[in-house]
């Protein structure tokens, strides 16, 4: 399992995960993001990503007042 801290991007974390998810991480491997919610829609739009390229999403949860983890499997 991988931790991926996408924090210091803030609302434009989508491309660096989808940049992961598709050539960092190995397939079957979990990997864990952490990223900034802001206004709630980067909760959908990340499951939407994980979705769109096939992997599988297996936790999503708050971390504290401001911050989202979820954990994906390639």
């Amino acid at each position: 399992m991988k931790r991926y801290d996408l924090r210091h991007l803030e609302s434009d974390f989508y491309t660096r995960m989808g940049e992961i998810l598709k050539s960092e991480a190995q397939f079957g491997e979990v990997v864990l993001f952490l990223f900034e919610i802001g206004d709630f829609s980067a909760i959908q739009k990340s499951a939407d990503l994980v979705k769109e390229h096939g992997y599988e999403l297996m936790n999503s949860l708050k971390f504290n007042e401001v911050d989202w983890t979820i954990v994906v499997r390639k």
